[in-house]
């Protein structure tokens, strides 16, 4: 399913910019490939990568495979339950006693919400806010999946738990717990899912990565079942849930025995970090539009804003992409600017000022934090109008 230029003028003719938008009918392809690559394996969806109710319930309501949510914040995960959502698993450990006291009292009422633990004091934390309560917090246990080589750490610092023998003392300590249970345990793959392995004129470093990658998976592999079998056995009884993965990884997690479920968010948009994956291909399904107001020179186009940086570590890789006209291109100096951002094009459309220049964020979720609403489309039109986090009011991290 092909968009050019002239398909997204036409839809947009008329519309004040800047503007952001979900092509509906490339988000639906991408649901429906999220749902075949997974194969038995349940879904749940990463909040952080989408930052709008409206396309959260669009999604869960595709297939009975997508299980729950991962909320980045405590926040979001409250406002989320009042929406009407379920099966929350808090993707960071949560520390602030009040959020604490909010997600308490929504266990109360009966709702399915898991904290994310690493360590004894995260539990004996918890457990101060249980007992006030009168609740017990189901828990996850968060497991580190990087890969130490030499002179290289191949991952995310997350978990302080490296190995099976680390996890003992706090499976323990949450077994003995009237304040806490286990509920599960994860483990995100950050350097198989995070870590693009396909970009242009990198032929090395693509081979190396990828290399690390084949390593890493089963290294991964075998953590995970051992941390699984040992928790077990030791609890008498089946985790409710293993999770693991993210978009760019399903191809590797999805095969693993002892995973119940695989984390999701960033396929659904494909954002332009997602183009430099040798294993597969989403279609672009968000962007914005910015306006040209100045021509400085032959082939040069100046936009008002659209600076939308991504988080991470700074690079080209974290700047947002000019995607149609096809061939547009940012300048090497200025990048994407915050009050300006200037486009080489030397292409057959005939750009004028007023004119947009299509972006894409390079990544998922953070592009609905800088507008209040996404103009959704499908088959030439724009259909609705559809609210993000912060069209709702709300902001969390």
């Amino acid at each position: 399913m092909q968009r050019d230029y002239a398909y997204y003028t036409k839809v947009f003719d008329n519309v004040s910019k800047p503007f952001a938008f979900v092509d509906l009918d490339l988000l639906d392809e991408n649901i429906e490939r999220i749902i075949a690559h997974a194969g038995a394996k349940n879904i749940r969806i990463a909040t952080k990568s989408v930052r709008s109710t409206t396309l959260l319930k669009r999604i869960i309501h595709k297939s009975p495979l997508f299980c729950g949510l991962m909320c980045f914040s405590p926040q979001e995960a409250i406002y989320l339950v009042k929406q009407g959502m379920d099966d929350i698993v808090m993707g960071y450990p949560v520390w602030e006693p009040s959020a604490l006291s909010g997600l308490a009292e929504l266990i109360r009422q009966g709702k399915s919400i898991t904290l994310m633990v690493d360590s004894i004091q995260h539990i004996e934390h918890i457990e101060q806010i249980a007992e006030r309560h009168g609740v017990r917090f189901p828990v996850c246990l968060d497991m580190d999946m990087s890969m130490d080589v030499p002179g290289l750490h191949f991952g995310v610092w997350r978990s302080p738990i490296h190995t099976v023998a680390d996890a003992r003392p706090v499976v323990e300590r949450i077994l003995s717990s009237s304040g806490v249970s286990m509920d599960g345990v994860m483990g995100y793959e950050a350097q198989i899912a995070g870590v693009g392995d396909h970009y242009p004129n990198m032929a090395a470093k693509n081979v190396l990565v990828r290399k690390l990658k084949q390593r890493s998976v089963k290294q991964i592999a075998e953590k995970r079942e051992a941390l699984v079998a040992m928790i077990e056995e030791a609890a008498g009884t089946p985790l409710r849930f293993v999770n693991g993965g993210g978009t760019g990884s399903l191809h590797t997690t999805t095969l693993e025995h002892a995973v119940t479920e695989v984390t999701v968010g960033s396929g659904f948009f494909s954002p332009g970090l997602f183009d430099n994956y040798k294993n597969f291909r989403y279609q672009p399904a968000a962007g914005y539009a910015v306006e040209i107001v100045r021509k400085p020179g032959e082939n040069l186009y100046t936009c008002l804003g659209g600076g939308y940086t991504g988080s991470g570590a700074a690079g080209k890789d974290k700047l947002p992409k000019p995607y149609l006209p096809e061939g547009a291109a940012l300048t090497s100096l200025e990048g994407a600017g915050e009050v300006q951002t200037p486009v080489f094009y030397k292409g057959d459309e005939h750009l004028e000022l007023g004119d947009p220049i299509f972006f894409r964020h390079a990544k998922a979720g953070e592009l609905c934090e800088r507008f209040n609403q996404l103009y959704g489309v499908s088959k030439g039109k724009i259909r609705e109008q559809i609210s993000t986090y912060r069209g709702d009011g709300q902001c969390f991290l």
